[in-house]
């Protein structure tokens, strides 16, 4: 994967990436930016989630399993030293749908946690979660 990024001006960069889209980033005020984006590690959060997220979809699809809502918190704390990495991060898992089976669920988080996110395996920090699940009447 090959992704470009341009200094734009002060502390702001754009990258295009290779799915076709761009991503804006910037630094805060505080520091000389203009707060014009997201900050970098924003987006490994982000896309943490986001890699995790979809797997999780694709699975319960699979298992059959019918979500009509998932959402996602992630919290990450950094080392107070330089480079500041994150040290631990915690996702909690918040789904909900028609007769979702909780083995199901927490078995999909584990195979997208353990196997398949490769987002999750490029961290360099502990990474824990935690799910609810909530299923609707019918």
């Amino acid at each position: 994967m090959k992704i470009n990024v341009d200094w734009q001006d002060k502390l702001q960069f754009v990258g295009d990436l290779p799915s076709g889209h761009t991503v804006i980033m910037d630094g805060s005020e505080k520091i000389g930016g203009e707060n014009k984006g997201a900050r970098p590690l924003e987006l490994l959060l982000n896309g943490l989630a986001g890699c995790t997220g979809i797997d999780i979809v694709m699975i319960l699809k699979k298992m059959q399993q019918e979500v009509s809502e998932f959402s996602m918190e992630v919290e990450g704390e950094r080392a107070e030293e330089h480079p500041k990495r994150f040290t631990k991060i915690h996702l909690t898992y918040k789904l909900k749908g028609k007769n979702l089976d909780e083995k199901k669920v927490a078995r999909a988080i584990q195979l997208s946690e353990e196997k398949y996110c490769s987002a999750s395996s490029s961290f360099n920090a502990e990474i824990t979660s935690s799910y609810l699940v909530e299923n609707e009447a019918e």
